[in-house]
């Protein structure tokens, strides 16, 4: 593809993102490539990385481009962001030529709007903090209260890209071997420092295809993620539940923890998620899981209350945590998604909750970074639960070397550990 067919692929995508409202950015794009399979793999990655990078700095795009009073469009933030990559503009009107796969050209007033920014860098002293920091205005004080003077250097690590991660499937192989198949398919991974199961892989690398992947020794897992897993502390032979278990992303490393020995059941409301786990626990090797769909009015949970050794809810939250991931989700997300999740956050633990035996563990988890996602439903639950204990860190850590931070919480940000943001607490029911 020439440049400008790359610019107008970029616009294009951008602009279905925008409309997608609700869909998150990675399936719209990969329903955007699969309908252009005559676009190529490098082409793929320079039109993703530009999409990406305007969703990054959305806002002070933006804010740039609306002081002209001009409607702010996809078209407009790609172009802005090429002045900004350090382009001239009459550059960026030549590649806005109308020629054949080009951008149609500039009009007068997107020309005038796009002057303000030439010569720029994207940052100004006179942004408002929400518009510097990428956030929306809304949650920009829960995050003070979060990270207090660190929320600048937070932010800048949520805005970078995220590292491709994988987890060693120790039902197949060692980490060892793991990094010696990957090396095969011209892949380098290094170990993670955290998780003992963890491989890191700069760039995007297309390890899906390589049998690496497909004979299940690697999956694709964020280190965080891998770590909130290994915090449940599930053994071979234990009874373990997975209350949120989506697609199957941490049952399938509980139970390759547990060596295939024992039970684990993987619960959900969504029955299409549990069947969507099917095609990865017959490739992991995985054959001691049961998948159960909650229903309104389900009796299973209550004819098994106390009869698990360990109970994992990774509950439905904003997201915060993954926003370098996913930074089209930090522009989706309102003040009243916030409202409702906490509610349901409290409930679902509560819930789950009843399952877990006497001595056994509950294990809270999120990918959030705000405080009311996180230790605040934890305080609650205890106020309602007190026969339910925190389990310190110190004696709940399991990962590779020195306890990731002080305080009773397993507490994951990008800044200071590299992963996605997480937050992992493990409650023990007295016996």
């Amino acid at each position: 593809m020439t440049p400008s067919a790359r610019i107008a692929s970029a616009i294009e995508l951008l602009a279905a993102v925008e409309a997608a409202s609700r869909k998150p950015a990675d399936a719209v794009a990969n329903a955007f490539f699969r309908d252009r399979r005559f676009i190529g793999s490098g082409d793929r990655r320079a039109v993703s990385e530009r999409v990406w990078g305007v969703m990054r700095s959305r806002r002070r795009l933006g804010w740039w481009l609306e002081h002209e009073g001009v409607v702010v469009t996809p078209r407009l933030l790609v172009a802005a962001a090429l002045l900004l990559e350090g382009w001239a503009l009459d550059g960026v009107r030549q590649a806005f030529s109308g020629g054949q796969f080009a951008p149609t050209p500039l009009d007068r007033a997107e020309v005038a709007a796009l002057r303000r920014v030439e010569g720029h860098t994207l940052d100004h002293p006179e942004m408002p903090e929400a518009v510097r920091l990428e956030v929306p205005d809304w949650v920009l004080p829960h995050l003070q209260a979060r990270f207090g003077e660190a929320l600048a250097g937070e932010m800048a690590a949520m805005g970078t890209a995220a590292p491709l991660d994988l987890r060693v499937n120790l039902l197949k192989g060692t980490r060892e071997q793991a990094i010696a198949a990957l090396k095969s398919e011209g892949i380098e991974a290094v170990p993670t420092s955290l998780s003992p199961w963890g491989l890191r892989v700069e760039g995007r690398r297309p390890v899906t295809t390589g049998a690496a992947f497909q004979s299940g020794l690697v999956e694709i897992q964020d280190e965080g993620s891998q770590l909130v897993a290994l915090m449940v502390g599930a053994a071979p032979g234990m009874r373990v539940a997975d209350w949120c278990a989506g697609a199957g992303g941490k049952t399938l490393a509980l139970a390759m923890g547990m060596e295939n020995k024992g039970q684990v059941v993987a619960c959900d409301v969504h029955d299409k998620r549990l069947e969507g786990a099917v095609r990865r626990l017959r490739r992991a090797g995985v054959h001691n899981v049961e998948r159960h769909l909650i229903v309104p009015g389900d009796k299973w949970a209550k004819r098994r209350a106390e009869s698990f050794d360990r109970v994992l809810v990774d509950a439905p939250c904003t997201g915060t945590g993954t926003w370098r991931r996913n930074p089209d989700a930090r522009l989706r997300l309102a003040e009243r998604d916030l409202a409702e999740l906490a509610p349901k956050q409290a409930a679902i633990l509560s819930a789950a909750s009843r399952l877990v035996r006497k001595g056994g563990r509950l294990v809270y988890a999120t990918c959030s970074v705000l405080l009311e996602e996180n230790e605040a439903q934890v305080q609650g639950f205890l106020e309602a639960h007190p026969d339910f204990r925190v389990v310190p860190l110190g004696e709940a850590w399991a990962g590779q070397g020195d306890v990731p931070g002080p305080g009773p919480y397993l507490s994951l940000t990008p800044r200071r550990h590299g992963t996605d943001g997480f937050f992992t607490a493990v409650l023990e029911r007295a016996g």
